[in-house]
């Protein structure tokens, strides 16, 4: 396969799996050699085996985070502080892209950015949806609400007001009380449903 072709067959989104390469009766070792040659001429980035992206000048829009984070681990949405700044219900801005798994917990640094992949409970992979973060990207992102409370699971010690007033929540008018108290009842924990009550509260005095 020529560049040209490669390029042609991912079209617009710069990310791409070796996989795709490999349809029909292609032989997988021709393929991770002409992969390698890319890598080499530095027309691709391996970010991960079997996981690349076309390095510039060579890709028509840049690699969005997110997006990065949703395909190094398929079993995975954007979550916790990630989130939280996204819907802008934080104030600062997170460098590293944070995610909840099914799977092993564990960080992966790249040349595009640090990813770091949470381990939740397979009964709890939910509260979540594919939304588009740019023209043309959609990635699996959590609801605001589920993002905090992943959060809060997640944190030792979070349920308390002190943990709450260090998040300086911003924006909580975008934040549903009733689904935050709904949601928690499902992670079956006293500390959770602590913390949504806390939240609620919180919620309704600045709204």
């Amino acid at each position: 396969m020529k560049f040209k072709e490669l390029l042609e067959l991912i079209g617009e989104e710069p990310i791409f799996k070796s996989s795709l390469l490999m349809a029909g009766n292609r032989s997988a070792f021709p393929v991770r050699l002409q992969l390698s040659r890319w890598v080499s001429e530095g027309k691709i980035l391996q970010i991960k085996r079997g996981l690349y992206v076309v390095k510039k000048p060579y890709r028509n829009k840049e690699p969005h985070p997110f997006l990065i984070a949703n395909m190094i681990k398929k079993a995975s949405y954007i979550s916790l502080q990630s989130t939280l700044w996204h819907y802008s219900i934080i104030p600062e801005y997170v460098p590293k892209i944070t995610s909840v798994t099914t799977g092993r917990p564990e960080e992966v640094n790249t040349k595009l950015g640090n990813f770091i992949f949470k381990h939740i409970k397979k009964e709890l992979f939910w509260g979540y949806k594919e939304q588009e973060v740019i023209k043309g990207t959609s990635v699996f992102i959590a609801t605001p609400e589920k993002a905090l409370l992943d959060l809060f699971y997640l944190t030792p010690d979070s349920d308390n007001i002190d943990y709450i007033e260090e998040l300086r929540l911003q924006n909580i008018d975008r934040l549903d009380a009733e689904l935050l108290m709904y949601y928690s009842k499902n992670y079956k924990k006293p500390k959770i449903q602590r913390t949504a009550h806390l939240l609620k509260k919180t919620i309704l005095d600045k709204t």
